[in-house]
This record gives C-alpha cells, sequence and structure tokens, in this order.
C-alpha cells in the first residue's frame, strides 16, 4: 500500500489540526479510523473470495482428472473381465478348460489327497493348568454368568441394609 513515513504523518496530523480545528479532530480521527477498518475488512474478504474460487476451481479441475482415471481403470477392468469371460465360455462350449489338469495328465490328480487331521490342541486342557489363585488376581472369569445372575450381582445394594 502506501508508504507513510513518520515526518509525512505529522505534517498531515499539523495540517488536519489547523483546517478542521482542535475540537472536531479526535470525532474527525476516530470516524477516519473506522473508515480505514472497514476498508481492510473489505480487502481482507474479497481476497479471501478470490483464494476461495482459485481453490475451487483447482478442486474442479483435480475432480475431472480423477473421474477421468477412474472411467480409464473401470474402461480397462471391465475389458480384461469381458476377456477372460469370453475365454471361459469359450473353453467351456470346449470342454474342460485346459489350464486345469484331469486326473489323467502326468498323474497330477491321481491321487486322492490326504485327510484333514485335527491338529489336537486342547485349549480347555491349557486353560485349566493355570492355577485357580492366579486366574483370581488377574480377574479371570471361571464360571459363566447369566444375564440376571450378572444384573443382580452388579445392581447397587440400598444404604439402610
Amino acid at each position: 500500500m502506501i508508504d507513510f513515513g513518520f515526518d509525512k504523518i505529522a505534517l498531515i496530523g499539523a495540517v488536519a489540526l489547523i483546517v478542521i480545528g482542535p475540537e472536531k479532530l479526535p470525532r474527525v480521527a476516530r470516524t477516519v479510523g473506522h473508515m480505514l477498518g472497514k476498508a481492510q475488512r473489505y480487502v481482507a474478504d474479497v481476497k479471501a473470495e478470490v483464494s476461495r474460487s482459485i481453490e475451487l476451481e483447482e478442486l474442479q479441475k483435480m475432480k475431472s482428472q480423477f473421474e477421468g482415471a477412474a472411467r480409464d481403470v473401470e474402461n480397462t477392468v471391465n475389458r480384461e473381465v469381458s476377456a477372460t469371460t469370453g475365454e471361459l465360455e469359450r473353453s467351456w462350449e470346449d470342454g474342460l478348460p485346459p489350464a486345469l489338469p484331469t486326473a489323467g495328465d502326468d498323474g497330477l490328480l491321481a491321487t486322492t489327497p490326504p485327510d484333514y487331521k485335527h491338529p489336537k490342541k486342547n485349549w480347555r486342557l491349557k486353560r485349566g493348568a493355570t492355577p485357580a489363585w492366579y486366574k483370581q488376581r488377574l480377574g479371570i472369569r471361571t464360571k459363566a454368568l447369566s444375564g440376571a445372575a450378572r444384573v443382580a450381582r452388579f445392581r447397587p445394594r440400598p444404604l439402610g441394609k
């Protein structure tokens, strides 16, 4: 803005004192201060509005770029899915897909896979190996409570009893 030094402000003040007079000078100075404050607020509002509009334009550009990228990805995925679906349908019409081995191909599936065996981990046994006094100290529940029993246990007692 305008660069005012101390000497220029003193000169303006002296001229204002002579022209306006000592009685009206404080009121005029107050009014000028209010007007300058309003002007500064107006300039700040305009700057904020301009910066918001610039940010909005940038966000709209980014939105259009993201939408374009999303459309490209969607088109690519759709092409790949349709190509894979077409290959699968063609191979289904021809018989079993050539990628999957059959029982006669190189003997890969000639033997049946072994049956599943449980690892024989008994968590109840491990849980029971912990001493009861240790469980009580840590606050581990050893017996299950029903909902009604839990409510009755933790219900506040009357003050008279």
